[in-house]
């Protein structure tokens, strides 16, 4: 103790001795300023606090010039590194070296954006030297009373823009010394003219858009040259905030802004006040026409990705251009490989059926190996375009062409005419009508992650999405949820149900009654059959026992969250158009045990040194149904590939893994469907027509059961093959089915679309023909039409089963 009271008392007598000698220097001070004349009095001391502040400025820009670009990079054309796409073992999928810009040059660029953009921007850009100094300390002084207020001139802007690495994101007085700094060093390598053209080919206005060009484009469809006053200063207006400015998102705040622009133009002399009250109430008007990605390499699933990273970038201030991200997605290269390989070889195998069935009156009936050593000598849907002349003509109607034609003052009948002359018009809508599509995306059950994606034969050829775009109706494979939602109500998978046409009475009292093409036996069947053989009549009666909101919330639970179902009986037989991805998502749940998980197709996005700028977990994932409920509804749906629809999947593909699945087919065999679950991999896929209107001719491979399930077991198999799905995996109480033999094969279990008629209402009526159908028919046939076509067939054929088809 008596050591810390020694200490103590030395360190209050040296603080006084401090503090004495501070004094007396003070002391000293004053009484030489005392002594000076007035001016000096006053003027030494603000001299000193300004100086002092200066001369730390002055250090500060000295150990940052290093490290700002130098005059040769801005000479130069700095090379930029664009983003990429990997799959989730390593391989580049796709880049973004090919952006949305277009370089103009000033005399190309209408002299309202650029007054706007001087007016609004930096009005005396053509006086400083990069740094406008009495904006700089207004801008310094607003922002200390509490109304912050941006101070940089255009060539900081275009510093910012041209190294955004260089000079960094964050706000703060570091950043702001690099970009003054930068854009001295601009002004002094380029002229006011070059700076200003640089500036607006470079700056960023969203949706991956950058420069003025391009910017014209997106958001009025005219070029940079045309732009219009109005235009421009809506333009310049996004500037500020390019998010919150956005005229297609947010309109009224983009009117504010634009009316901003405005004043300021009239504040400097470029408007009158007349002209000004006139513009600023002037609505706003724009025509927003997203400009197409032009990158060779896309997928649909990198488009997919593609765009929402676009959107990503936009909100956390990056650019997929310039900035090298790597994004890494959730997709597996090998199993992506044996999709689109399983999509081609599958979907032309199924194009050569239509074709050759829809070829003749007779379509016949054979094995795809049949079929297509038919194709060669025949025209492809010759005998559809024989016997549909009048929907030919509601093609053509359909068509931009003949829209145009019309509003440039053709009558229909004369467009019709000219259009059906018009042998590489026709041509080309023949080939767009007739081509068959599928669509096809796998998914982890126990992550949520996407695992193959194909949402066409040929991205090049068909960019629509039948995975995430195309909404269809499921048919039977919606049938696994209404009865998931029985089980889920405590019915047991073997209740019984009668076979019988039964009358349903829908909530609005209306009265439905489920058929099956087939008939019906009016035996007792369990709901474990009513599922494996595709019962209309059984599931009818399980959704009027369930009720249709237990269904519907089921649905929504387990991963239809998107598409809107229908509260009608019918929803039970699949009528509520849905994705694919959808469907796929719902099973996945299922095979999760009844849990759900959100899809993820992008895991983690990384910068060009390996940094992770942003992760996206696993998702959590949301109880959707018990998951001995789920246990039993994969019971119940393996027997569709034992001994139901889906038996292909072990005669004709040999798969003898642990799986489960449900085929489903729409009326008219508008849409085939196949979905499969595995314990470790669910896929799905559909096939069918982008016009409902055509569709396969024979009712055999109409069906999900004979042409989208070739597409699932081509890929499964392959996927086995390559190691990608253990064989061994089983679901809880599940079992490892015994390897089969072709001729084992139980035969073929057809499944039709089904009916469920409202009672006291007409089917309904055909179209009222127009009078130019006949005009144009008669005065001129199409290419390969005879001048007395046959009737059409009123329905799909009822073909017998063809004889096994080949591989």
């Amino acid at each position: 103790m008596g050591d810390d009271r020694n200490l103590m008392g030395r360190l209050g007598q040296g603080l006084r001795a401090a503090g004495s000698v501070a004094g007396e220097r003070m002391r000293r001070v004053r009484s030489y300023l005392m002594a000076q004349p007035p001016y000096k009095r006053f003027g030494l001391p603000l001299l000193w606090c300004i100086g002092v502040p200066l001369a730390v400025l002055l250090v500060w820009v000295l150990i940052l010039l290093p490290f700002t670009p130098g005059v040769a990079d801005l000479k130069q054309t700095r090379a930029a590194k664009a983003s990429i796409l990997v799959s989730a073992d390593g391989k580049e999928l796709a880049s973004f070296e090919e952006g949305l810009q277009e370089r103009v040059t000033l005399a190309q660029i209408s002299p309202h954006m650029i007054a706007a953009l001087i007016a609004t921007e930096d009005h005396r850009f053509r006086d400083h030297h990069g740094i406008d100094v009495k904006r700089t300390f207004a801008s310094v002084l607003h922002t200390l009373l509490g109304d912050p207020q941006g101070g940089s001139t255009i060539s900081q802007q275009l510093a910012r823009n041209m190294f955004p690495e260089e000079i960094g994101r964050s706000r703060n007085i570091n950043r702001k010394l690099k970009e003054m700094i930068t854009a001295v060093k601009i002004e002094s390598a380029y002229s006011k003219d070059e700076i200003l053209e640089s500036y607006l080919n470079t700056v960023p206005f969203l949706y991956n858009t950058f420069g003025v060009e391009m910017a014209a484009r997106t958001y009025f469809n005219t070029s940079a040259a045309k732009l219009d006053i109005l235009e421009s200063a809506t333009l310049v207006g996004m500037l500020k905030g390019t998010n919150y400015y956005n005229p297609v998102s947010n309109p009224e705040r983009s009117v504010q802004r634009r009316n901003v622009v405005l004043s300021q133009m009239r504040k400097h002399g470029m408007l009158d006040d007349k002209r000004y009250d006139s513009l600023r109430k002037k609505p706003l008007r724009v025509s927003f026409a997203r400009q197409a990605e032009r990158n060779p390499t896309d997928t649909h699933f990198t488009a997919y990705v593609r765009k929402w990273l676009i959107e990503w970038a936009d909100e956390n201030d990056y650019n997929v251009e310039r900035d090298g991200l790597v994004v890494h997605t959730t997709l597996d290269s090998a199993m992506q490989e044996a999709a689109e390989k399983a999509v081609e070889r599958q979907g032309k195998a199924l194009q050569i059926i239509a074709d050759v069935e829809w070829a003749q009156p007779d379509s016949g009936s054979g094995s795809a190996g049949g079929y297509a050593g038919m194709h060669g000598s025949i025209t492809p849907f010759e005998y559809f375009w024989r016997s549909k002349g009048a929907l030919v003509n509601s093609f053509i109607r359909e068509t931009p062409e003949y829209k145009k034609a019309i509003e440039s003052g053709d009558t229909g009948a004369v467009a019709l005419k000219r259009l059906r002359a018009d042998r590489p018009f026709i041509a080309r809508l023949r080939a767009a009508k007739t081509r068959l599509e599928t669509g096809f995306v796998a998914m982890d059950p126990e992550t949520g992650h996407i695992k193959a994606w194909v949402g066409s034969r040929d991205f090049h050829k068909e960019q629509y999405d039948h995975v995430v775009q195309a909404a269809r109706q499921p048919g039977s494979t919606f049938k696994p949820i209404v009865y998931g939602a029985a089980l889920e109500k405590g019915f047991a998978p073997n209740r019984p149900y009668r076979d019988a046409v039964t009358n349903i009475k829908a909530g609005d009292g209306t009265i439905w009654r489920p058929t099956d093409m087939s008939g019906s036996s009016g035996n007792m069947i369990s709901m474990r059959d009513g599922l494996v053989f595709s019962k209309n009549t059984i599931t009818a009666q399980v959704m009027q026992d369930v009720g249709l909101p237990g269904i519907i919330d089921l649905a929504r639970g387990l991963g239809i969250r998107t598409s809107k179902l229908e509260s009608v009986p019918s929803l039970a037989l699949g009528t509520s158009p849905v994705t694919l991805l959808e469907m796929v998502n719902a099973y996945s749940s299922i095979a999760a045990q009844g849990e759900y998980r959100k899809p993820v197709f992008v895991t983690r996005i990384t910068d060009r040194s390996g940094k992770v700028v942003a992760e996206f977990g696993n998702p959590a994932p949301e109880r959707a149904m018990s998951s001995q409920n789920a246990a039993d509804l994969i019971d119940m749906m393996r027997g569709v590939i034992n001994r139901g629809t889906g038996t292909a999947i072990r005669y004709r593909f040999g798969i003898n893994a642990d799986v489960a699945g449900k085929t489903g087919t729409t009326q008219n065999n508008t849409d085939g469907w196949f979905i499969m679950m595995h314990p470790k991999l669910v896929a799905g896929a559909w096939v069918g027509f982008n016009d409902n209107r055509v569709t396969m001719r024979s009712n055999y491979w109409g069906q999900g059961g004979h042409n989208a399930i070739l597409v699932v077991g081509d890929f499964f198999k392959a996927a086995i093959a390559e190691g990608k799905v253990d064989t061994a995996a089983l679901f809880p109480d599940g079992r490892r089915p015994e390897p089969v033999r072709q001729e084992e094969d139980p035969g073929d279990i057809s499944e039709e679309a089904g009916d469920m008629q409202q009672e006291g209402v007409a089917p309904p009526a055909p179209p009222e023909p127009d009078p130019d159908d006949f005009e144009s028919e008669e005065e001129i046939p199409m290419e390969g039409e005879r001048a007395d076509p046959p009737a059409p067939p009123s329905e799909p054929e009822q073909n017998p089963p063809p004889a096994p088809f080949e591989q």
